[in-house]
C-alpha cells in the first residue's frame, strides 16, 4: 500500500519581493482555475497543495511575512523533494526567488534546489489521511472504473437478471479490457490495526499478572500526572480571558477574503494560524495530545472518519515561530459551517483539548469541557484565526472522501465471487 505523507515548507519572504510573490500567487491561482495542465500534476503524486502567506497583519500577527508551501503526497519525502526540484522548476524557482536563502539563478540545479527545500522543512505534529494507502493514481483509476461500470448499468439489458448474474457479466467485460488490466492486482480495503490492539492488550495483561506491582505503580504515576495536568489547567483556565468573539465582531473585509475561495467545488480548504498560550504546561499538554492523536489516527481513524467526521481528506497540525504558533490545515467535503458543526457535534472534546492551549479559545473547564461546545464563540474564534489560502490545489475536486473509499470497495468486490446478497450490495454501491 502506498503511504501518504505531509510536507510543509516555511521560509521568510524578502521584503522587497513581497509584491512579486503576491502577484505570482495570484497568477498561479488564476491558472489553476483554467482548463489544462496544472503544475502540481507534474509529479503524479500530489493529492493536495496549498500556498499561503503568514503576515504580521494577520490576527495571529506572525513576526515577519513568511511563505508556506504544503503538500499531501504519495511515497517518501526524499523522492517528493526530488520531484519538486526537477519537475516543477518554473514554479519553484519563481516562488522561492522571492524568499530568503534561495540559491541565485546561476547556482540553481536539482541538488541546490533540493538542499534548500530540505532546509526549510517543518515537522508535522499530527497528520490524518482519510483514504490511507490510496495513491493518487489508484484514486483516479478507481474513479474511472466506477464511472465505466455505472455507464454499463444504465443500459437496459439487465432486466430479469439476478444480482450475481449482473456482477459476473460486468466483471467479465471489465477484465477483458486492456485499460483495466490493473484491476486484477490484489488490494486491501484498509489496514487492519486490530492485531496491534489485541497484542498490546495481551502484553499488558501478562505484565499485570506477572508483575502486578509494576502495573499498579504505572497506573498510579499516570493517574497522578493526569490529575496534576487537569488541576494545573483548571488553575490556568481561571485566568483565561478570551476575546468573547461573536460573528458580529469578525471584520467584514477579513470574511470576504476568506469566502472568495470557498464553495468553488464539492470540497473546501481550511487554514488556521493561532498563537499558543505561553507556559511549559501548555507545551507539555499539547505534546501529549499530539502523541495521543497519532496513536488514535493509526489505530482507529481509518475509514474516512476523523473523530467520527466522514468528510475529511487530509488534516495536519504543526507549530511554527519556534513553537509560539500553531498551524492547522484541512481539506474537506461540504461547507465551512457544516464542517465545523460536525466537529462540534462529534468531537468537541478533542477540539477543546487541543485548541484550549491556544489564545482566546472559548472558556474551557478541565481541558475537555466547554470550549468548542460554546458554538457561537467557537465558530467566531475559528473565523477570526482562519487565514487566507492564496493558492489551493486538489487533484480530484469532484470526489468526496466517501466516493474515494467506495470506489476502492467497488474495485475490490468486482473481482470476487459474490453471493446474491453481496452482489446486491455491490450494485447498490453505485
Amino acid at each position: 500500500m502506498t503511504q501518504q505523507h505531509p510536507l510543509t515548507l516555511v521560509v521568510p519572504v524578502k521584503a522587497d519581493r513581497l509584491q512579486q510573490l503576491t502577484t505570482l500567487l495570484e497568477i498561479t491561482r488564476a491558472d489553476l482555475a483554467k482548463a489544462g495542465p496544472k503544475p502540481f500534476e507534474a509529479t503524479g503524486t500530489i493529492h493536495y497543495a496549498r500556498l499561503l502567506l503568514l503576515t504580521p497583519e494577520s490576527n495571529a500577527k506572525f513576526p515577519v511575512t513568511t511563505f508556506v508551501l504544503s503538500t499531501d503526497y504519495d511515497g517518501d519525502e526524499d523522492q517528493h523533494l526530488t520531484d519538486l526540484s526537477t519537475k516543477m522548476t518554473d514554479l519553484i524557482d519563481g516562488l522561492y526567488d522571492c524568499c530568503e536563502g534561495y540559491p541565485p539563478a546561476d547556482q540553481r540545479n536539482p541538488d541546490t534546489r533540493k538542499s534548500f527545500l530540505k532546509s526549510i522543512r517543518t515537522k508535522t505534529d499530527a497528520f490524518y489521511a482519510g483514504a490511507p494507502g490510496r495513491s493518487l493514481k489508484q484514486i483516479q483509476q478507481e474513479s474511472t472504473l466506477r464511472n465505466y461500470i455505472w455507464d454499463m448499468l444504465k443500459e437496459p439489458v439487465w432486466s430479469g437478471k439476478t444480482a450475481v448474474e449482473v456482477h459476473k457479466e460486468i466483471r467479465t467485460k471489465v477484465l477483458s479490457q486492456n485499460e483495466f488490466e490493473w484491476v486484477k492486482e490484489r488490494i486491501v480495503l484498509s489496514k487492519n490495526k486490530w492485531w496491534v490492539i489485541y497484542t498490546a492488550s495481551a502484553a499488558l495483561l501478562i505484565l499485570a499478572v506477572l508483575y502486578h506491582w509494576i502495573f499498579i505503580a504505572i497506573a498510579i504515576v499516570v493517574g497522578v500526572l493526569v490529575g496534576w495536568i487537569l488541576m494545573l489547567h483548571f488553575f490556568f483556565e481561571l485566568s483565561d480571558k478570551p476575546l468573547g468573539l461573536t460573528p458580529s465582531r469578525i471584520n467584514e473585509a477579513h470574511l470576504q477574503v476568506l469566502e472568495e475561495y470557498e464553495d468553488l467545488h464539492n470540497q473546501n480548504q481550511f487554514s488556521q494560524l493561532i498563537p499558543m498560550k505561553p507556559g511549559r504546561v501548555r507545551t507539555i499538554t499539547l505534546n501529549a495530545l499530539m502523541i495521543y492523536a497519532k496513536i488514535k489516527i493509526l489505530l482507529e481513524f481509518e475509514e474516512g472518519k476523523l473523530m467520527g467526521i466522514p468528510t475529511i481528506h487530509f488534516a495536519r497540525w504543526l507549530r511554527v515561530d519556534n513553537g509560539k504558533q500553531m498551524l492547522f490545515f484541512s481539506n474537506f467535503d461540504g461547507s465551512w459551517q457544516q464542517y465545523l458543526g460536525d466537529f462540534i457535534d462529534k468531537s468537541g472534546w478533542g477540539l477543546t483539548a487541543i485548541f484550549s492551549n491556544t489564545e482566546n479559545f472559548p472558556v474551557t473547564k478541565y481541558l475537555f469541557t466547554g470550549g468548542a461546545y460554546d458554538e457561537e464563540h467557537f465558530l467566531a474564534w475559528s473565523r477570526y484565526y482562519q487565514i487566507p489560502t492564496q493558492v489551493w490545489y486538489c487533484a480530484y475536486p469532484k470526489l468526496s472522501i466517501k466516493n474515494v473509499n467506495n470506489n476502492t470497495y467497488i474495485r475490490h468486490e468486482l473481482v470476487r465471487e459474490l453471493g446474491e446478497s453481496e452482489a446486491q450490495k455491490f450494485l447498490n454501491s453505485f
